[in-house]
């Protein structure tokens, strides 16, 4: 038999081959979208995937397999209107709560992944969701395999501490709330709060709740919170240029921009579009769960009076049929190619709700923003683009005219794109790109399975990891002395006293 240097690659890369299992239970289709690239790299490199989620591939190469959850819960596309208070903050929190709930209850009574685990199927590593539950844990568990988490996202509030990482309200940004890396006094406490209740209601409810549907299946599942510990590698959705520095340790790995795919040639009408705009186009887009067609009228024609006061062209995801304005000032469609349009060379700024998908794309592509949050960890990514110098931010509540023309002036200024192209050019400028090193550490994890990497940050009580036993002795090492000086003054003013007393009833006799 003849063999070629082909034939040796294939066969090696059959030995080396391993058996990864993904569990994706949450039906976001914007946090899929992102794993969905890495898990079909991961059966590119010749791994054999099992993947466990609610959006099966339609053409699935032959070592991908899916297990479908799709009937077992609604999407929530398009679904949230364009708003922000305490109130949707607050609905936020019940949202995730009750479908990380819903989630793990919806995949164990699944028969196929009952079956699954029952066979006790051997896999080498799972790769798996960190964001509303951690019931997947349980699974992993089960199959005795090492996890490697990942993230769609900046990381939640229950993440910090299970992972030994140093959450402080006055430099760390709070998921779901605005202030960045400089909050205000009044930030700093809403953090705490928040930060406090978020993971209260997360360990109470959604995390007891998972343990208890789990035990309905299995009577020998550790506390959740234990294996959540025992995660190999957390893979991060985020990079140091758009986010910042961040005191990680070594197990938690920036692979922000990975699911960034090449761009196409837009299809035609929008093509004829773009390329007959004489001052460039700008893309307006609020992503796939907000519903930017709900905005109030005044927020509508805010918009609208701003394109009206500048000569580029817009391209706008609209998810309803009513017509915003002349079809040669403004292209509106239900669903867009985000990456094909940011990567134009004509688009020139990119008006976003500021999710992590879109941020990334925008930097990927080097295209200016203006970052308007609504919900999740948007207005942490809002702070993040306007700190990194991508763009500038705007609240809901402050969305007018004057405002949004204001911003969109500063964006499109000539020095202002430059510095956002250096930017990019930063953001590309890594030792190994970002799907490479989140193939990388998922291999890793699995050949070096024996081996612990969480940081002793981890494992420290709370007593010991905010110094409190330090600051006890050092201040019974002042006080002590302090008192015993203190008691021996008094006595010496007693004794003192008690001599003048004697004195004058001497003088009296």
């Amino acid at each position: 038999m003849k063999f070629t240097f082909l034939t040796v690659l294939v066969i090696a890369s059959q030995v080396q081959a391993l058996n990864i299992l993904g569990i994706y239970p949450y039906q976001g289709k914007s946090h899929f979208i992102v794993f969905r690239v890495f898990l079909l790299e991961l059966a590119n490199r010749g791994h054999n995937v099992t993947v466990i989620s609610h959006f099966p591939e339609k053409d699935a190469p032959d070592n991908y397999k899916d297990i479908s959850l799709a009937e077992s819960a609604n999407g929530i596309e398009d679904s949230v209107p364009v708003e922000r208070s305490y109130l949707t903050i607050l609905g936020v929190l019940y949202y995730l709560t009750q479908s990380g709930i819903d989630n793990c209850e919806a995949m164990l009574a699944n028969p196929a992944v009952q079956r699954l685990v029952k066979a006790k199927t051997k896999f080498d590593v799972v790769v798996l969701e960190q964001f509303n539950s951690d019931c997947a844990l349980g699974v992993a568990y089960k199959l005795g395999a090492p996890v490697v988490g990942t993230i769609a996202h900046i990381l939640m509030p229950w993440h910090y501490q299970r992972l030994g990482i140093p959450y402080n309200p006055s430099y760390v940004p709070f998921h779901f709330l605005e202030g960045g890396t400089k909050p205000t006094l009044y930030q700093r406490v809403e953090r705490t709060f928040f930060d406090i209740f978020f993971r209260s209601v997360y360990y109470l409810r959604t995390q007891r709740s998972n343990e208890n549907t789990l035990a309905k299946y299995f009577d020998d599942i550790p506390p959740l919170e234990t294996l959540a510990r025992e995660i190999k590698f957390l893979l991060v959705s985020q990079n140091f240029m758009l986010t910042g520095s961040r005191l990680f340790p070594a197990n938690v790995i920036e692979v922000g921009g990975y699911h960034v795919s090449k761009a196409k040639q837009l299809p035609a009408d929008l093509q004829k579009f773009v390329q007959e705009a004489e001052h460039g186009v700008i893309y307006i887009s609020f992503g796939s769960v907000v519903r930017s067609s709900s905005m109030s009228q005044k927020q509508i024609q805010a918009i609208l009076d701003t394109m009206a006061a500048l000569p580029q062209r817009f391209i706008w995801k609209w998810e309803s049929d009513t017509l915003l304005a002349d079809k040669n000032k403004l292209y509106v469609g239900k669903w867009l190619p985000q990456v094909d349009i940011l990567a134009h060379p004509k688009t020139l700024a990119f008006m976003s709700h500021a999710g992590m998908g879109g941020t990334t794309e925008a930097i990927h592509y080097g295209v200016p923003m203006i970052a308007m949050p609504i919900l999740g960890d948007q207005p942490a990514n809002a702070a993040s683009v306007e700190e990194s110098g991508l763009g500038v931010q705007i609240q809901v509540h402050e969305l007018n005219k004057d405002n949004l023309l204001a911003a969109f002036k500063k964006i499109l200024d000539p020095k202002f794109r430059d510095n956002v192209h250096q930017i990019s050019k930063a953001w590309h400028d890594r030792p190994l790109s970002p799907l490479d090193t989140a193939v990388f550490w998922t291999e890793f994890a699995a050949k070096n399975s024996n081996f612990t990497y969480r940081t002793p940050a981890a494992d420290v009580p709370i007593y010991q990891y905010i110094y409190l036993d330090v600051l006890t002795v050092l201040t019974l090492m002042w006080l002590i002395p302090a008192l015993a000086v203190w008691a021996l003054c008094c006595r010496n003013k007693k004794v003192v006293k008690d001599k003048l007393n004697i004195k004058k009833k001497l003088k009296k006799i």
